[in-house]
């Protein structure tokens, strides 16, 4: 009775009245939420650590992992310069000079042994997203100027054609007049066969972009695999309609 009547005294400091009509319910809800770790001794219960079980909210702070691909060294020939300063980064090769400007939440750095890591400024989601890409696109300059890219393309069709003609490529994939594309600069382009479309060059992206370009003008189709296709693409092919059943 001596415990009991000491948990209610404790009840009633946390500000839980005890009138007449609501004595009973407004006791059980107050024991079922106080979730506390107590000790008892010879003048009762003791309480420590005590908090309130359903009006507590906890902010929790998740720390992301950091990016597999951003966190791996990106190596750097022998015939390759780099210069930092700052936000800015320029490198330069055999095959030519790339630079870029890194945003506010990464930053590069070139250890002893002459590796470049990609890291981050400051833990935030942007940061995060930044991490793996940067340093792919760091990576991607190095590789370009020391050795270079290419992009490979195959026209698909009855009288589908591509030739080089100065700085231009035309190309005939059965419209009414043939396609006439400018070649930009730093890129090289060489066709094989009539059919066969290599684009080369030191910068990924321009070379991507353009190899891009040159499909869109006659996509491959389902259904007989007539276009411009990447030469490692695979297209899905779809049946065509079938004769009526007799």
């Amino acid at each position: 009775m001596e415990r009991v009547a000491t948990l209610s005294s404790s009840v009633s400091a946390l500000g839980f009245s005890s009138s007449a009509g609501t004595t009973q319910r407004k006791k059980t809800f107050a024991t079922s939420n106080l979730r506390s770790n107590f000790i008892g001794d010879a003048s009762g219960i003791r309480f420590t650590n005590l908090t309130i079980g359903r009006n507590r909210f906890v902010r929790k702070t998740v720390e992301c992992k950091e990016s597999r691909i951003g966190k791996q060294p990106i190596p750097v020939p022998s015939n390759v310069t780099i210069n930092m300063e700052g936000q800015d980064f320029k490198v330069k090769g055999p095959l030519g000079e790339l630079a870029i400007t890194y945003p506010r939440e990464v930053k590069l750095e070139k250890e002893e042994s002459g590796v470049l890591r990609v890291r981050k400024a400051v833990e935030t989601r942007r940061a995060n997203e930044m991490h793996g890409l940067f340093r792919t696109l760091t990576d991607n300059m190095i590789v370009g100027v020391s050795k270079g890219f290419d992009k490979k393309l195959q026209l698909v069709g009855v009288g589908y054609r591509a030739v080089v003609e100065g700085k231009d490529i035309v190309l005939n994939l059965g419209f009414s007049h043939p396609v006439r594309m400018a070649i930009p600069d730093g890129l090289q382009v060489k066709v094989e066969e009539n059919t066969r479309i290599t684009v080369s060059g030191y910068d990924k992206s321009a070379i991507g972009q353009f190899a891009a370009s040159i499909r869109k003008w006659r996509p491959p189709e389902p259904y007989k695999g007539k276009g411009v296709k990447y030469a490692d693409e695979v297209i899905r092919r779809k049946e065509g309609k079938a004769g009526k059943k007799k």
